[in-house]
């Protein structure tokens, strides 16, 4: 029987977190954990009330930064998986057992990656009849996006292999994080923001991990980031999506397959250069922060390389098109 606990982050989101709190609980987790980013709302009193323990840091961090304190605090429980949730996410009745019962099919299934409905608030009347996400998609030119955002919310009823899970609500085995720790951080904290979670997705396939999109988990979300509102994200946003795909390449890929989609990937980078040059020109300085953080992914470069070797995985990865 696997044993299951939740890590869920709020940064002065107690009014969203209180209702997402509830419906976690109601799914019988083992374990909780809220961590408090630094919040001056509610947070922390509304962890107490509901008997969730509760990781108060005290100045605020990224998103990787505060999920990796978060998921080592949370490993010493003992459990074998791990519901990564943010207080924007909102479980629908079942979703833990089904992503369970989806572990439970492989043992070499690192993560599952539920069915996420987009939504604009906590109640049902906020439900849109939309897809959010159904699991993670990578192509060869090196590009994440999100399976099936914006079709209609029966759709992509069928499970199977994927990428990886978004995380706004992935369950994660706990065996796999731990593979995929390097330098002790599952996620890069050399890349904080946009794309962190497509990094351990491609990290874990790297060490032999695989992901299963499963449709009976689901879970409603509030995206603030995604393809259908970018035009109007925070250019800082956009530029660290930009950067932080650069860093992914930088870390995880490998000469063969870089060779192989030598020509899908060199046109699209020329593309890319020439829309940051002549449309918006902010994502330029995403190159000037890829360089200043590249000596950290090349050191994470060879230990991930290291790893690879001393576990003998086969090098190269084949992305999903």
């Amino acid at each position: 029987m696997i044993k299951a606990g939740f890590v869920i982050l709020s940064s002065d989101e107690a009014r969203l977190l209180e209702p997402a709190l509830q419906m976690a609980l109601a799914e019988g987790f083992e374990h909780g954990l809220v961590i408090d980013n630094a919040s001056s709302d509610e947070t922390a009193a509304l962890a107490a009330r509901l008997g969730v323990p509760l990781l108060s840091l005290p100045t605020r961090v990224p998103y990787t930064e505060a999920m990796n304190a978060g998921l080592r605090e949370l490993a010493t429980t003992g459990v074998d998986a791990i519901a990564m949730l943010q207080a924007d996410t909102f479980l629908a009745p079942g979703y833990l057992a089904a992503g369970l019962a989806a572990l439970e099919r492989d043992p070499r299934i690192g993560s599952v990656a539920p069915k996420l409905i987009r939504t604009d608030g906590a109640g049902e009347s906020a439900r849109l009849e939309l897809l959010d996400a159904a699991a993670m998609t990578f192509d060869r030119r090196r590009k994440n996006s999100l399976v099936g955002h914006g079709a209609p919310s029966a759709a992509f009823a069928v499970g199977g292999a994927v990428f990886g899970a978004d995380g706004a609500a992935a369950l994660w085995r706990t065996t796999a994080l731990s593979d995929c720790e390097v330098g002790g951080e599952v996620f890069d904290e050399n890349m904080p923001g946009w794309g962190c979670d497509a990094d351990l997705a491609w990290r874990a396939q790297l060490f032999g991990w695989r992901s299963v999109y499963e449709p009976s988990a689901v879970a409603h979300h509030i995206r603030t980031y995604s393809p259908t509102t970018r035009a109007s994200a925070r250019p800082s946003d956009r530029r660290t999506q930009f950067r932080n795909r650069l860093l992914m390449i930088a870390k995880n890929d490998m000469p063969r397959d870089l060779l192989r989609d030598l020509l899908p990937l060199a046109s699209y980078e020329l593309a890319a250069l020439a829309y940051a040059l002549l449309i918006e020109r902010e994502l330029l300085g995403g190159y000037r922060e890829a360089w200043a953080r590249l000596p950290e992914a090349r050191r994470q470069r060879r230990l991930i390389r290291a790893k690879r070797i001393i576990r003998r995985a086969p090098f190269g990865l084949l992305p999903p098109s």
